[in-house]
């Protein structure tokens, strides 16, 4: 069963990781749908590193060329260098809130905004910016268009992820529409911009688990880990393609349907 159940972590946590519909907030309202126990941010944080793992492999030949700056092509340098710039800008946001979490609000994890109450109205809320950035019409900023300004604007709109029901994904990709990205430049930054911060949220509570002493048998969380990578792999793959073309309305109507049914099932 505990094999089974972290199966089960590993296919939401893939499955909603990068789709903009709210990672922790699914692994918290379906396990409870499943008589599962709620996996707490500690687990997710952990299985977010698989998450972190497929956009490593899907992008890395994107990630090699960007870290390594070709003297031969010095425009080219400068693009790429700016794009490492605005994904280190991007992430200060999200390490300044979440310093502030971890020092002032200890039992985050515990909190009323991890009520099934408070994801369902925040899904909504999402759904409603999603719906109005979907309509955005502007779509003339890229990857070598863009400006640092335009990075701290998405970046603080990640640092609110943290929050259960928000999506970061869903965010970033939604900031960006409303400043005038196109649809796909906006889903790969929103990709790259998830490394660091993935990593680092995945990396602290991992640590933290360990010296709290963490109570999760290596198998069964490998076997989350992995299945997590997976999925990832093939939702990043997915939307590279599908937000281009169709946008996020189908999510942003998902999301009223998740609080619909998240309300009438727990309230």
């Amino acid at each position: 069963m505990t094999y089974f159940k972290y199966l089960i972590y590993g296919l939401i946590q893939g499955l909603t990781e990068f789709l903009p519909i709210s990672s922790t907030a699914h692994l918290k309202v379906l396990s409870g749908l499943l008589g599962l126990e709620d996996p707490g941010s500690s687990l997710s944080a952990i299985l977010q590193l698989g998450s972190v793992l497929a956009i490593l492999f899907y992008f890395r030949n994107d990630i090699f060329n960007y870290i390594k700056f070709n003297s031969k092509n010095f425009n080219k340098s400068l693009i790429e260098s700016k794009l490492i710039n605005s994904i280190f800008i991007g992430t200060i946001s999200i390490l300044i809130l979440g310093g502030f979490v971890k020092i002032f609000i200890p039992n985050f994890s515990n909190s009323i905004l991890r009520s099934n109450l408070s994801i369902a109205v925040i899904s909504i809320l999402m759904a409603i910016l999603m719906l109005i950035a979907d309509k955005s019409r502007t779509n003339k900023i890229t990857l070598s268009s863009h400006n640092l300004l335009d990075a701290i604007k998405i970046g603080i709109g990640q640092a609110f992820a943290i929050i259960p029901g928000v999506s970061r994904s869903g965010i970033t990709i939604s900031i960006a529409l409303l400043l005038g990205w196109n649809k796909k430049d906006a889903t790969k930054f929103s990709f790259l911009l998830g490394i660091p911060a993935i990593s680092i949220a995945g990396i602290v509570e991992f640590l933290d688990s360990l010296r709290n002493g963490i109570n999760i048998s290596f198998g069964p969380l490998l076997v989350g880990f992995i299945t997590t990578f997976l999925i990832s792999f093939i939702c990043i793959d997915f939307l590279i393609s599908y937000i281009p073309l169709k946008g996020l309305k189908i999510f942003a109507y998902y999301r009223i349907f998740f609080a619909i049914v998240v309300i009438a099932g727990f309230l």
